[in-house]
């Protein structure tokens, strides 16, 4: 079992790769870790999560109350996201938000990532739906995701980035990863002409593989609020668990446009 050290290795870890990988730019994102029911790990505020070491992370409470940071460290301004995800998931240990160019592109344009496009995606992430703006540091982000925390393990935050947690960090990193990648696919295809997705009945074909599996997290396969209902699953549902309901997984020209031209502008194109 690792000392609390240690983790807070991993966690600077974890930011230099979502640094490197370009997923946040200067000092944006936030990563948390669980130790027990009243005692968190998070990065600080107002510093780049490519250059942290063991000292920067602070700990709070769970009501993100400082508990201990060193010189004028404080915790990030977003732990209030965090701990929403925590108080609402007994079975989550770590939250990563970061900034993925692809995926945040995707958030604002309005587009949630439900179309099935690749196995990996369909079995490990399942939907990706979009939580309504919230001005930062308020409890408007903490309530926006609290409508999907229960059905979803990665969400993305209008106009702002995305969200993903698990286990332990470094699956909820890796949940990170896989939007972005999965965002990155579904933008590259839909220049190309458009994907081809899966049918329903391969989509639920992989749902089972999954329930076979016996992966753990929340997932469309087990929980999806459409399915519950008596409607298609999100993976066919046309986009009906975004906040902005009438978004289509239809991509038109000019939301191609749009995506194009955001993506390019952050990297610096």
């Amino acid at each position: 079992m690792q000392n609390e050290y240690e983790i807070k290795k991993e966690i600077c870890d974890i930011g230099k790769r979502i640094y490197n990988r370009n997923m946040v730019a200067a000092n944006d994102g936030n990563i948390s870790v669980k130790l027990s029911d009243n005692e968190f790990l998070c990065t600080p505020t107002g510093v780049s999560k490519g250059f942290m070491t063991p000292e920067y992370i602070c700990k709070v409470d769970a009501q993100g109350n400082v508990i201990q940071a060193n010189g004028s460290f404080k915790p990030s301004s977003e732990i209030k996201m965090h701990m929403r995800v925590y108080q609402e998931r007994p079975d989550v240990r770590s939250v990563v938000h970061a900034h993925p160019v692809y995926a945040t592109s995707f958030a604002i344009a309005g587009i949630p990532l439900t179309q099935p496009i690749m196995p990996e995606a369909v079995i490990a992430l399942g939907c990706v739906p979009i939580a309504k703006y919230g001005r930062p540091s308020t409890m408007e982000i903490p309530d926006a995701v609290s409508e999907y925390v229960q059905y979803f393990d990665a969400v993305l935050l209008e106009n702002h980035g995305a969200l993903t947690y698990s286990d332990s960090l470094l699956s909820a990193y890796l949940k990170m990863e896989s939007v972005e990648f999965y965002a990155q696919l579904l933008y590259q295809s839909r220049l190309l002409g458009g994907p081809k997705e899966f049918t329903p009945e391969q989509v639920e074909d992989l749902y089972e593989i999954r329930r076979q599996f016996g992966m753990k997290g929340r997932h469309p396969a087990n929980l999806c609020p459409n399915a519950r209902e008596g409607k298609p699953s999100c993976h066919t549902c046309g986009g009906g668990c975004s906040s902005k309901k009438e978004a289509s997984t239809a991509a038109s020209p000019e939301l191609v446009a749009e995506i194009t031209k955001k993506i390019l502008e952050q990297l610096g194109k």
